[in-house]
């Protein structure tokens, strides 16, 4: 399918977001930031406590399907709440975008934004508004779910179960996560340690969404954006040729586990759950007090997943 076929059922929120009335303003204080290899989002409400929920033990299970069940459903809500923190954050800078003057504190929020997504340009200038949207966007449940499965071996890899780390990401400064047992010598990379799982999936997101090895995947959203089309893990899959030494063999792979999996529900359940556009519905997504409230079906969702 065409990368052109699966957008704006995610930015048509945003729009009506931004001129439905209500709009969400980023308080003055802003998300703490973590040590180490964490990522944080800036300016956004109180993280639930479920957030800091440890990875379960998913090698306890016997049989796979149970096992891919019950994978998918810890990492499904916490794919939701990034993402939904993500919509916020959009929502208010298309509101920035439409001003003829910023206060100080709207420039210093961009300046924060240009900062953490690497994006170069004068603060509030056209050019860097149109960057910022770019990078400052949501990945589909599907690509995130079937590259957390692959690199995690269904959450029970080393570096899942010591290190909350489900993407294999990589830090750089000594003791910042885990010896990889296999490093060439002379290397120094380690693989990152988080705070949880869902502080993983953040940073797995902020990765994509920022680092130039992941241009094409930003690219092919933004052809998707432009057409007006939802967005496709599948399609996107195609801008990951560099996540891997395998290349285009391992972005096969990661089409080959959404398709087997039909992890595209988990696509449509995140869109009918962003369908309505309120800063209520939305306010309530990005600080969901329980996991459950987050999973397919609560907002009216029919389909199940395939078995596999």
């Amino acid at each position: 399918m065409s990368a052109v076929k699966r957008a704006l059922m995610l930015v048509v929120p945003m729009i009506a977001f931004a001129v439905g009335g209500g709009l969400y303003v980023p308080p003055t204080t802003m998300e703490s930031t973590e040590t180490g290899s964490e990522l944080p989002l800036l300016s956004l409400p109180s993280l639930p406590s479920w957030a800091n929920e440890a990875l379960p033990d998913f090698a306890a299970y016997r049989d796979t399907t149970e096992k891919k069940a019950a994978f998918f459903s810890f990492l499904y809500p916490r794919i939701v709440l990034a993402n939904s923190r993500i919509l916020l954050e959009r929502s208010y800078l298309d509101s920035l975008a439409g001003k003829d003057t910023l206060s100080k504190k709207e420039r210093q929020w961009l300046k924060a934004q240009a900062d953490r997504l690497r994006v170069d340009g004068k603060i509030g200038s056209e050019q860097q508004f149109a960057l910022l949207r770019k990078r400052l966007d949501v990945i589909p449940p599907s690509l995130v779910l079937a590259q957390a499965a692959n690199e995690s071996a269904w959450g029970t890899s080393r570096f899942a179960t010591k290190g909350n780390n489900l993407f294999g990401q990589w830090c750089f400064s000594k003791g910042c996560g885990l010896v990889p047992l296999g490093r060439v010598e002379g290397a120094s990379h380690e693989v990152a340690k988080f705070r949880s799982p869902y502080r993983s999936v953040r940073a797995y997101i902020q990765n994509l969404n920022r680092h130039e090895t992941y241009q094409a995947m930003r690219d092919i959203r933004q052809e998707d954006r432009l057409a007006n089309d939802p967005l496709s893990g599948v399609d996107m899959a195609q801008g990951l040729l560099g996540y891997s030494e395998r290349g285009e063999e391992y972005v096969e792979e990661i089409r080959a586990m959404i398709q087997y999996n039909n992890l595209t529900f988990y696509d449509e359940d995140f869109r009918d759950a962003i369908k309505d556009t309120s800063p209520d519905n939305l306010l309530n997504l990005a600080s969901a007090s329980n996991a459950t409230r987050l999973l397919p079906g609560q907002k009216g969702s029919t389909q199940t997943p395939a078995e596999g």
